[in-house]
């Protein structure tokens, strides 16, 4: 029962990602923004497309960015379920699996995902993202550092 209690990190991101995304539509219209710092504000973007809105010009990407996470999320829950895995990675997968849930969801009610937060120095804008993005990338940090971790033992240890 413990194993599972891991899962709560669903639910909990997945309400404030959804907090935040509503805050945003609330009090801005899309292409809107908040100058909030020298280097950051707070923007409406609808994100059509994948990571960084890539091909969201294009209406198969569309499908494909809806689709693929569905199944990627299908077989992170079977792993999940299924495979006894250590605590980091669990926590790594589970983080991937709680962000992607939330843009899911955006996808599938809006066809979009609203993504908000918007880092800059000058005219050079990293692409806007929100907090689901934020828990896919911790979950992918972790894991390629464990990964990584493990492998840099594993030579050290032959």
């Amino acid at each position: 029962m413990r194993r599972y209690l891991i899962f709560l990190i669903v639910p909990v991101v997945f309400i404030l990602d959804r907090w935040t995304k509503l805050l945003i539509m609330e009090h801005l219209s899309p292409g809107g923004s908040i100058h909030v710092t020298s280097f950051f504000s707070i923007v409406y973007v609808e994100n059509y497309g994948g990571v960084f809105g890539l091909l969201s010009r294009y209406e198969f990407a569309r499908t494909i960015f809806t689709y693929l996470p569905l199944l990627i999320v299908t077989i992170l829950i079977v792993v999940l379920i299924v495979y006894r895995i250590a605590f980091a990675k669990r926590l790594a997968l589970v983080s991937i699996l709680a962000g992607a849930v939330g843009n899911i969801y955006d996808r599938v009610l809006y066809g979009s995902v609203v993504d908000f937060l918007d880092f800059y120095y000058g005219i050079h804008h990293w692409p806007a993202f929100n907090v689901a993005d934020i828990t896919i990338t911790f979950g992918i940090c972790l894991w390629l550092f464990l990964e990584l971790f493990h492998a840099k033992k594993a030579a050290h240890s032959s």
